[in-house]
């Protein structure tokens, strides 16, 4: 079977996480918020986890967010044994992945039934301004589009990837981080500092012309400014599913009921109306 093409360059996307830890001043306030609010989604699940391991590019970040988890390295094949676990936390590297469907697929083997898997990744709103200044920036300079921000997948369709990946039990919520930087410049600077910058395998690997970043920054500054400040959107996507088990929760057969709707709300029941009819109003 012939491999899809790959999305990520691994070797540039390891550069840049290495360099954004050797930074004096690196930027992980959005790990440290992803990290508080996963904590705070486990301790809501009345469970104890006695076998754990944590998948992320950030082993330094995330080593102590679950204790006594195994840390594992976010490879496109994940160092796990079938059903050894009863938790997998997937930790701010999905949206990297190659194959995030199979990522999921190797998570939900590694469970044993009703084990859980939680995962934290950027959500497809990230950057959205960034990405729009960009674009509209290269238009300008050079008349054409190169990929500058990785592509990042929405809610609705990672809630669909639990769905196909096997999750019984699938949610997927987010949280949005509006960030406000003195310029398109400073953000690109937090973003480095991040390990965030282009690794995608397609991107151009020529240099900039020397024109762009300007017209990034004017684009930025016409279309998404608040006050004196240029706005960024952050969106950390939460995913959580459960390995299928007899145990769980089934949904009721359609037509099974045993009270009809109308009679639980206490109103008369009316026919439908006509499709026609119901199309004019």
């Amino acid at each position: 079977m012939q491999r899809p093409p790959e999305l990520t360059d691994r070797h540039a996307l390891s550069a840049h996480r290495r360099r954004a830890a050797r930074m004096d001043e690196p930027a992980w306030f959005l790990h440290d918020e992803a990290k508080l609010e996963l904590q705070e989604r486990l301790s809501e699940v009345n469970r104890t986890f006695t076998d754990a391991a944590l998948v992320t590019g950030h082993p330094e970040l995330w080593r102590d967010a679950v204790p006594g988890a195994r840390v594992v390295e976010d490879t496109d094949v994940l160092d796990l044994a079938p059903q050894s676990l009863d938790l997998l936390v997937h930790a701010m590297s999905l949206h990297w992945a190659n194959d995030p469907v199979g990522q999921l697929v190797q998570a939900l083997r590694a469970l044993r039934p009703d084990g859980l898997f939680v995962g934290v990744m950027f959500g497809g709103q990230t950057l959205s301004e960034l990405r729009t200044a960009l674009a509209e920036a290269e238009a300008r300079v050079t008349g054409g589009l190169s990929p500058r921000v990785a592509p990042m997948a929405e809610i609705r369709d990672l809630g669909g990837l639990l769905q196909r990946a096997g999750f019984a039990l699938p949610v997927a919520d987010s949280l949005k981080l509006p960030v406000r930087y003195r310029s398109a410049l400073h953000l690109m600077h937090d973003l480095r500092a991040m390990g965030e910058t282009n690794a995608l395998a397609a991107r151009d690997r020529r240099a900039p012309p020397r024109a762009l970043f300007g017209a990034c920054e004017a684009v930025y500054a016409e279309n998404f400014t608040d006050g004196d400040r240029m706005l960024a959107t952050f969106e950390l996507v939460f995913l959580a599913g459960w390995a299928p088990d007899e145990s769980q929760q089934k949904p009721l057969r359609p037509g099974s009921a045993q009270q009809r709707l109308a009679d639980a709300l206490g109103v008369e029941e009316k026919p439908a109306e006509d499709d026609a009819t119901a199309r004019r109003d």
